[in-house]
């Protein structure tokens, strides 16, 4: 409908459009569908005695209690910021606090970096799939796209050299069990993807919500450490050179409804975020950062994440074990066997498409998102799913991927007595 307002709006806002995600959990709220579709952690898991202790514990102290509902400074709350400075220090990334930045989660670092790189036109290089999300946050500043494709080793940096030669502004990459796709850049490839970037001189952004999470394998250096070995960088200071901006969050770790995540930079870069940041929201709430430092201070956060992987272990081995099940191999559906991390990916058949699949999956009481909105602009993402393990027990997994394997076999059906074809996007989830 069209309002006086309309006519206002900034040329910005054309390219704005609905979370698919977003969208597609309002549709699957009633209790009987059994939804793989949200990035959502296992509700049970959450820590509400920690919680509940902390915030008694702050809010009951004279001087912690009022500096809690008080303004904070923009970078964040420093006991927190030098919490996150050690606890990455132990994967080989180096920083200082003033390296560090808190944000209202992933999603405002996602923002702020639009905000601080984009100009319109500009091309980024992002993989194919990516994060439905880091597209939003760039589409907003009139991003344009170079695609490279993934496969079970990650991102295909065979494939790499031809599109750097495009002058892509900087690369975003999702190294760990990576949304939507589930699967980890292998060490060869990080090297290489390192020291391609480093001849193009093209910045990286290593966004690693998931990296905690893994549950099988061996923990792989990030594209930040590896930057630093490229270019032979020693010490703290010398992290000032490096040429990868870092993002993490604690959504998947301690509850998403924090909104807390944080960006690793040079302090140069952590300056004008700032800047930006400010003008956003002045800073990230002080009451919310001081109970997280509070909750995850004295080894609760490694104690948590170690149980958290048990947990979801179960949960990613059952999907597997029932699409194993379900999904016989002449159908020739695939799926993606990721080592941490909360998704898997699924490959539909020739001529099934990801949209038409999702209607007949609600009707079986079932519910996905659609691969195609992980995509920037390429019609091949119309033959995904993409499927979260961790909000559902393994039971209802079980039946889940029951209800999905018949209506993927319905779909099949419909495709052999000519009856099925090719549909535009259901206008409903745009």
């Amino acid at each position: 409908m069209t309002t006086p307002w309309s006519h206002r709006y900034a040329q910005r806002t054309k390219s704005v459009t609905s979370s698919t995600i977003r969208e597609l959990l309002k549709l699957t709220q009633r209790p009987e569908v059994i939804s793989f579709a949200g990035g959502l952690p296992a509700p049970d898991l959450f820590p509400l005695e920690e919680f509940e202790t902390a915030c008694h514990r702050v809010l009951s102290d004279a001087k912690a209690g009022p500096a809690a509902l008080q303004y904070g400074t923009t970078e964040g709350y420093a006991p927190l910021r030098e919490m996150i400075a050690r606890h990455t220090a132990r994967y080989g990334i180096l920083a200082k606090p003033e390296n560090v930045l808190i944000t209202s989660a992933s999603q405002q670092a996602l923002d702020l970096i639009a905000k601080l790189l984009i100009n319109p036109g500009d091309r980024i290089l992002v993989e194919a799939p990516t994060y439905l999300g880091a597209l939003q946050a760039f589409n907003v500043f009139g991003a344009e796209y170079v695609t490279v494709p993934t496969d079970d080793d990650g991102l295909r940096t065979d494939l790499l050299e031809d599109a750097l030669r495009s002058g892509p502004k900087f690369m975003y990459i999702l190294p760990n069990f990576q949304n939507p796709a589930g699967v980890t850049l292998s060490l060869e490839r990080r090297r290489e993807l390192v020291a391609l970037a480093d001849k193009y001189g093209i910045p990286i952004i290593e966004d690693d919500p998931y990296g905690q999470l893994r549950y099988e394998g061996d923990h792989l250096p990030s594209l930040l450490v590896l930057d630093r070995e490229t270019h032979g960088i020693r010490g703290d200071d010398g992290y000032l050179l490096g040429n990868v901006i870092y993002l993490s969050t604690f959504s998947k770790t301690l509850a998403p409804g924090l909104r807390l995540g944080w960006i690793v930079a040079p302090p140069d870069v952590i300056a004008k975020l700032v800047q930006l940041k400010q003008g956003a929201d002045l800073h990230t709430s002080t009451f919310t950062q001081m109970i997280a430092y509070e909750v995850a201070r004295g080894g609760f956060l490694d104690e948590h994440v170690r149980r958290l992987r048990m947990f979801y272990r179960e949960r990613r081995d059952a999907m597997l074990a029932a699409l194993d099940e379900f999904f016989p191999r002449d159908w020739g559906v695939s799926w993606t066997r990721p080592q941490g991390g909360l998704f898997l990916w699924m490959r539909l058949p020739e001529g099934v498409d990801c949209r038409r699949l999702l209607e007949a999956a609600i009707k079986e009481n079932v519910a996905f998102v659609p691969g195609d909105a992980f995509f920037a602009g390429e019609d091949e993402g119309r033959r995904y799913c993409r499927l979260n393990f961790s909000n559902a027990t393994p039971e209802m997994i079980h039946e889940g991927i029951r209800r999905l394997a018949q209506a993927v076999q319905a779909q099949i059906e419909m495709g052999e007595h000519g009856e099925y074809a090719i549909h535009p996007p259901s206008p409903t989830l745009n």
